[in-house]
């Protein structure tokens, strides 16, 4: 019989809190980078997905990620209302600790996906569209990608990993993203007027809240406090730290300055991609994804910038594109020796395992794309329409929207 570990239930118990933590952050994170007039609504947008995941988790998302087995797709309803998650283990994900624990730590998963997603569409959409949007979209893409890869699903029986995320939470984000801007449009004056960041210090908050959370979410994905938790949080450092110094190393020399933002940008584009490969690499293939993520997610960020693609918050160039190089990555770098329930990637000699996680990339990056357009526009008609007014964007959405104001100036 599975035996209930007090160090590992206290271990995901912090971890838990840790990704918790990583919500506010995110708001603080998106928040500085908008403008003076969109501080709170920008905020609220992650905020209020505390509130409106939790619930949908509770009820459906659970059971639809970690449910039992339908036909690979999804989990069938039987833990509606998490009926029979309690103190026991769950024999299927962690054996260790009790499932209500595990189900919560896999809740702060849930609410931090959709709040990514946010940035893309900062300043611009109303918030009962975004609400029905987020609501639909965690139910229809991310719990059957959920279950797909972590919950017993085709994905993951097929062989395609993701220690915490790279898939399920960034890639398909970073789609959805990408879907909202090509629905939604540019905001009003993007790429004529001067669209600047209004606080710097609060996004460099934000994104140290956000690392120190992102131990939790990548060191707590080993769902036990072992060595494989262990080498996820040193790998996850190495390649945060990786990330920072080789996107203000390349701003460096080719605008001659390095700025607070690149910092930041770069060494969240290092965590995210790192993100699925944690707990089966190195540290110094965590250093090596690091510095390829800081370089290729700079080089994604200047290209939509070039092509006047209004990704207002960098969602789709960092996670989306981070979630890609990740995924890859861990295909050319695991290694049993690090992990043994992983697999060998192509440095290893199994060359079939990178084939293998591009597929995932592929299939996951496809549906979330697809769903997500659909949803958009289907929300879109419902409500009629997604933007706010014009008169209300020039306003602002904290007063128009909220009747609040960041600064009383």
């Amino acid at each position: 019989m599975n035996t209930i570990s007090a160090g590992d239930t206290a271990f995901i118990l912090i971890s838990a809190a840790l990704v918790l933590l990583m919500t506010p952050g995110l708001a603080l994170f998106y928040a500085g980078m908008v403008r003076g007039k969109n501080v709170l609504a920008t905020i609220l947008q992650s905020f209020i997905m505390i509130s409106v995941v939790s619930i949908e988790w509770v009820y459906i998302g659970y059971s639809m990620s970690f449910g039992p087995d339908v036909g690979g797709l999804i989990g069938d309803l039987s833990l509606f209302g998490l009926k029979g998650v309690g103190a026991a283990p769950s024999p299927d994900y962690a054996t260790t600790i009790p499932q209500s624990v595990f189900m919560i730590y896999q809740c702060m998963f849930a609410i931090i996906t959709p709040a990514l997603i946010t940035g893309a569409f900062a300043e611009r959409m109303r918030f009962g569209p975004f609400l029905l949007f987020s609501l639909a979209w965690t139910i229809l893409v991310y719990n059957p990608v959920c279950h797909w890869i972590w919950g017993g699903g085709w994905l993951g029986n097929m062989g395609v990993l993701d220690f915490a995320g790279g898939l399920v939470v960034h890639l398909t984000s970073g789609m959805a993203a990408l879907a909202a801007v090509v629905v939604l449009g540019p905001r009003k004056g993007y790429g004529k007027d001067s669209i600047m960041p209004h606080n710097l210090p609060m996004t460099l908050m934000g994104t140290g809240l956000l690392w120190f959370g992102w131990f939790g979410f990548n060191g707590g994905s080993a769902l036990a406090a072992d060595g494989i938790a262990g080498g996820a949080l040193v790998a996850t450092h190495m390649a945060g730290m990786a990330g920072m110094a080789m996107w203000v190393l390349v701003e460096w020399i080719q605008h001659k300055r390095p700025t607070t933002l690149g910092a930041a940008s770069g060494a969240i584009a290092g965590l995210a991609t790192v993100t699925p490969a944690a707990g089966f690499i190195t540290p110094n293939a965590a250093i090596i994804i690091g510095l390829i993520a800081g370089f290729a997610c700079y080089c994604a960020v200047t290209f939509k910038n070039r092509i006047k693609f209004d990704d207002s918050l960098d969602v789709v160039g960092i996670h989306g594109f981070g979630g890609v190089i990740g995924t890859i990555c861990l295909g050319i770098f695991a290694t049993k020796t690090v992990n043994p329930g992983g697999a060998d990637g192509l440095l290893a000699g199994n060359a079939a395992f990178l084939g293998t996680q591009i597929f995932g990339v592929a299939v996951v990056g496809a549906y979330a794309f697809i769903v997500s357009f659909i949803l958009l526009k289907i929300t879109s008609a419902v409500c009629g329409g997604l933007r706010v007014s014009l008169e209300d964007e020039v306003m602002g959405l904290d007063q128009s929207a909220h009747s609040e104001t960041a600064y009383n100036m």
